[in-house]
């Protein structure tokens, strides 16, 4: 029996973010928890790698214009700082302000354990889940388009969805989430990609012009979080040995970027 393209839509945006997550979970899941602050500085680069090398030139790319793009992502920059601002708010409001003044990754004591609770956790579960909604709509887009296509498109969007998903996986341990309730999280932003690709495939024309505005999201969250939330952390080590260390695991989180960017511009592009 022959696959409509509505069925192979759903299998795939369905098999898609569930084995990107899973084989990133995997992944994370065997890293030993003293591992984890070390592994942040890979997943800098691998978000810093998403953004700037698959998200963004498909942003620009989809915008009106070079200048519309970067309005949006600016845009989409403000929208997570006011989003941590009010978690802060939050965390003040239940827990009390006395960890208040210090960095994310930053103990009471001033040493780089602890974490930031659950700041850019959140920020990043945001921005993937809308990155995972235009990987649907893209999925989508190809499978209307033609079957082999669809099929190649799916696969190169778990080949390069992979990296990134380890790097949210360590970034949700370091926020202070469970390994279970990481996974769980990342399971249900997932499901974005299967919302994302029935949606376009019933209203295709009407998504379209959604799209640079949640790439453009997705690209302000993934820099955002890098930048803002993780990046200050690493500057609690000093040593020469450490600043080695992180220059050389952010390089392997864009490099693990890289080797993937060829596939997801072959079938994307």
């Amino acid at each position: 029996m022959t696959m409509t393209p509505l069925a192979w839509i759903v299998a795939m945006s369905f098999a898609g973010g569930l084995l990107s997550v899973l084989v990133a979970a995997g992944f994370a899941w065997a890293a030993r928890p003293h591992w984890v602050p070390t592994l942040i500085s890979y997943a800098i680069g691998a978000l810093l790698g998403a953004a700037f090398l698959e998200v963004l030139p498909h942003a620009i790319e989809a915008a009106e214009s070079p200048e519309r793009a970067a309005m949006n992502i600016l845009a989409g920059i403000l929208l997570f700082f006011v989003l941590e601002k009010l978690v802060l708010w939050r965390h003040c409001h239940d827990e009390g302000c006395h960890g208040h003044g210090h960095a994310a990754g930053e103990d009471h004591h001033g040493h780089g354990h602890g974490h930031d609770h659950g700041r850019s956790g959140l920020l990043i579960l945001v921005g993937d889940t809308f990155h995972n909604f235009v990987d649907g709509v893209l999925i989508a887009a190809a499978f209307v388009e033609s079957t082999p296509l669809g099929i190649v498109t799916a696969l190169a969007i778990i080949a390069h969805e992979i990296p990134q998903e380890v790097g949210d996986f360590l970034i949700l341990l370091h926020s202070g989430y469970s390994r279970t309730k990481a996974l769980a999280f990342n399971l249900l932003s997932s499901l974005a990609t299967l919302v994302g690709g029935m949606l376009a495939y019933f209203a295709l024309s009407h998504m379209e012009s959604l799209v640079p505005v949640f790439l453009a999201l997705a690209a302000a969250s993934m820099i955002y979080v890098a930048v803002a939330d993780l990046i200050p952390g690493l500057h609690k080590r000093t040593e020469l040995r450490a600043t080695a260390q992180q220059v050389l695991l952010i390089a392997a989180g864009i490099a693990s970027i890289v080797l993937a960017h060829p596939l997801a511009e072959r079938a994307l592009g």
